[in-house]
């Protein structure tokens, strides 16, 4: 860390010293997590990760984990709004007063063959948690448990969003739109990261992912015979001029310094060696950090597939599918929730254990909050340098360490108990009139 980041950090220590001494809130952290770490905690969140994993539902269909997730707060006697957005669950904590600060999980899967052979395996051919959701339910239950159980600590009022649909399905932007941040302050996320080690976190501030959208276009020719291309308009070669000239949208149009992405990654056209088809439609994604350069870029995709198709005697007709995967705003940290997050994480792991990471090209719809409130979004780690490397997300042979789910679940717990001892809404005093009457 630069000497400036210390001088800032420890700036921002002393102004909150005053706070942190009157509320005693400094032991929060260290507390929550040997409270996370206890025995029959720790079986009951591995118990439930693995009821998840073993039923995995893509997005808007997570009826048996939104079931399961409300059964749970019904044992340990958390109030909840359901259903937000056809599964979604929010839950409430504390005071029912202000000031709210909300904690937020994923619910979802996705639609990929698990390849991991161990005993709760997924039981739905072709769909897997391969994102760790079914670990963000489980840790965020924790920290439910770990703040109804000290609820007499909290001043103020904990919401829990459980959501469905991240991925890809804009499902953020839903719970949003029904009401899931009614009165909420600020709000915080995580996710497991598969190369980070165990008891380690690691984010930034400012831009932390990019916005993202997708296309698909289908170009349509002409189809015959492959032996006589003459008689027919090719648009498997038109597809492939269009594809390649796409590639220089970021090349030779975007800003080295302005990271952006362009990826082709779905081609479909064809089923004889010998056929020239009808139609190809090839489809991708694109990502921004900054709003001005992903809206050039979603026009110049469509300048780009229409025109060289029309190059190549083709039509085409190109689709974002804003409806059904809205497009993602680029995840932004807030400074001020940075500062905050680094001596609540400090706290619990030690400074030599909360990283500065620098910006990803993925995406995520906790952006969408962000766009609302002040929020903020950090990786966790749970990669265990003594056993073998943990395979990325979206990956068939993914897993998860479980030993990572009393560290979300008592940051989570502890992000939100210390955010409501120290901001405090300022009271405003009625001014005193010390004129002398006449």
């Amino acid at each position: 860390m630069s000497l400036f980041n210390w001088v800032s950090l420890g700036f921002f220590l002393y102004l909150l010293s005053p706070i942190l001494s009157l509320n005693g809130s400094s032991d929060i952290p260290s507390r929550f997590l040997n409270y996370a770490k206890k025995e029959e905690l720790f079986d009951w969140m591995v118990g439930v990760r693995r009821k998840i994993h073993e039923n995995p539902e893509l997005g808007f269909e997570e009826f048996e984990t939104s079931k399961l997730v409300r059964a749970e707060l019904d044992k340990i006697g958390v109030k909840y709004k359901h259903p937000l957005s056809v599964t979604g669950v929010v839950g409430f904590i504390g005071s029912g007063k202000p000031p709210f600060v909300a904690l937020r999980a994923d619910m979802d899967a996705l639609t990929m063959q698990e390849m991991v052979e161990w005993e709760y395996k997924s039981k739905v051919p072709g769909k897997m948690h391969a994102c760790g959701h079914d670990s963000h339910v489980a840790m965020l239950l924790g920290a439910a448990k770990i703040l109804q159980d000290h609820r007499e600590e909290l001043k103020g009022t904990v919401v829990l969003i459980f959501q469905p649909a991240e991925e890809g399905g804009g499902g953020a932007k839903k719970m949003i739109d029904e009401g899931a941040l009614e009165n909420v302050n600020a709000i915080f996320g995580l996710h497991v990261a598969n190369k980070l080690p165990i008891g380690e976190v690691a984010s930034r501030h400012g831009p932390l992912l990019a916005g993202s959208g997708f296309f698909e276009a289908v170009i349509s020719g002409k189809g015959g015979h492959a032996a006589i291309p003459q008689h027919s308009i090719d648009p498997i070669l038109a597809a492939s001029n269009v594809i390649v000239s796409l590639q220089h949208l970021v090349s030779r149009e975007a800003d080295p310094l302005d990271s952006q992405v362009v990826t082709v990654a779905k081609f479909q056209g064809g089923g004889a060696f010998n056929v020239i088809p009808d139609a190809v439609t090839i489809g991708g994604t694109f990502r921004a950090f900054l709003k001005e350069s992903f809206m050039q870029l979603k026009q110049r995709i469509e300048e780009v597939v229409t025109g060289q198709a029309a190059v190549q005697r083709c039509k085409a007709v190109i689709n974002f599918l804003e409806i059904e995967k809205p497009f993602f705003p680029p995840t932004i940290n807030d400074k001020y929730l940075h500062d905050y997050f680094r001596i609540v994480a400090s706290d619990m792991l030690g400074i030599d254990k909360v990283k500065d990471m620098q910006p990803l090209m993925g995406s995520e719809d906790f952006a969408f909050y962000q766009e609302m409130i002040p929020g903020y979004f950090f990786f966790i780690g749970m990669q265990n340098e003594t056993h073998k490397q943990l395979q990325s997300p979206h990956s068939p042979y993914f897993e998860i360490n479980e030993d990572v789910l009393p560290y979300g679940a008592a940051l989570h717990a502890s992000l939100a108990a210390r955010y409501l001892l120290e901001f405090q809404p300022e009271v405003t005093l009625p001014e005193e009139n010390d004129h002398d009457e006449l």
